[in-house]
């Protein structure tokens, strides 16, 4: 009699187990159209929300995350690379009449031998202030305008993804234009002051003069960023940090357009579901692939933009007085090869800025820091 009733115990445990199974199957079914019934554009299904409520469904990364780690990147990234975008602004801005320069490690080197390894890094503590607003603004811009476009949570289209990157490049040039602005012309300060110091070396040897000549350019001392930008709004106000505007839009605007979409179907190729992540080599190729195709080829873009902020010239240079003007003179005089200076150094900076933040968002500093603010309670 015993066993009889424990056998009839087990049988009515095992369909109650069954009966919960198929009952917690409704209750997310029933949840579904609730959802529906509020929210016409709720397209999840019961396996959907199952895996949520067991906590296995991927959760998008809030924005304060994204921004945290994408202004450390842009730190880490710009004292890493920036050596190299330095060669790449005085190479860009060197013309046939004075080639001080042959190559990127010839531009290094004679930078280290004449102002030291930290010569290197002139211009460097405008990157690093202005970059974590540059790439919280991209970011942001970029969220906001994919979500904007997205329809019923559906995959955006090419066109919809080249959208979205158009007005991120569009929004951050009010923080990219004044440091591009600024930075250029530190950086650019000691390949003038070298092409300075060799005339007056040709001209002491050819002339008994030389020697006043070397003496007053050798005397001239170098700007600082506060010194530019005082002067700049000085003499035209806001509008002077500013100078080059179109060609910063024309440069970040199709490099944007190029980047996201880019990246984004990259990654894609590596997730083996839509409801998974990419493997992290996957993530950290796609956006150094990416950046390394965006930035060659929208080159000739920046080296007109570089051109065009630059406010001092050296001997024999040409002036431009826009975009146009800059395009004709470039291909007159130097050809149509010239619009591809620094397009290797500007790759060599890109690919590795957008490896360190996959690397990164990775390991999700942003994330672990925002675990020690106060939780809000409901």
């Amino acid at each position: 009699m015993k066993c009889v009733s424990r056998t009839l115990r087990h049988l009515l445990s095992a369909s109650h187990c069954s009966s919960r199974g198929t009952g917690i199957q409704a209750s997310a079914r029933k949840e579904e159209r609730k959802r529906r019934e509020r929210n016409p554009r709720w397209t999840y299904n019961s396996r959907h929300i199952l895996r949520k409520a067991k906590g296995t469904f991927p959760r998008p990364l809030p924005l304060p995350a994204k921004l945290i780690n994408g202004g450390i990147a842009g730190l880490i990234g710009v004292t890493c690379v920036f050596p190299i975008d330095l060669a790449k602004t005085r190479l860009q801005n060197q013309q046939n009449g004075q080639r001080l320069y042959t190559s990127m490690s010839d531009c290094l080197i004679k930078t280290i031998r004449s102002e030291g390894y930290f010569g290197m890094y002139r211009g460097a503590a405008v990157n690093l202030t202005l970059v974590t607003p540059e790439k919280a603004i991209k970011l942001a811009a970029n969220d906001f305008f994919r979500q904007a476009l997205s329809q019923d949570g559906k995959k955006l289209s090419l066109l919809r993804e080249m959208l979205a990157g158009c007005g991120a490049g569009t929004c951050q040039v009010i923080v990219t234009t004044p440091m591009e602005m600024l930075k250029i012309q530190l950086q650019d300060a000691g390949r003038l002051a070298a092409q300075r110091k060799m005339m007056s070396a040709e001209a002491q040897i050819s002339t008994a003069a030389g020697t006043a000549v070397a003496a007053e350019s050798v005397a001239q001392p170098r700007p600082t960023a506060m010194q530019i930008s005082r002067e700049l709004f000085k003499a035209k106000g806001i509008a002077g940090l500013y100078k080059g505007l179109g060609a910063t839009l024309v440069r970040d605007v199709p490099f944007s357009i190029v980047y996201f979409p880019l990246f984004a179907n990259l990654n894609h190729l590596g997730q083996k579901s839509g409801e998974e992540k990419s493997p992290f080599y996957v993530s950290f190729l796609a956006g150094c692939a990416a950046g390394s195709i965006a930035a060659v080829a929208v080159n000739p873009c920046d080296v007109i933009k570089t051109r065009l902020q630059s406010l001092q010239r050296g001997v024999n240079e040409d002036t431009y007085s826009g975009i146009l003007d800059c395009i004709r003179k470039i291909w007159k005089h130097e050809g149509p090869k010239a619009f591809l200076k620094g397009a290797y150094c500007r790759a060599l900076v890109i690919a590795p800025l957008f490896g360190i933040a996959q690397v990164i968002y990775f390991i999700g500093i942003g994330e672990f820091l925002l675990d020690f603010l106060p939780k809000r309670r409901d």
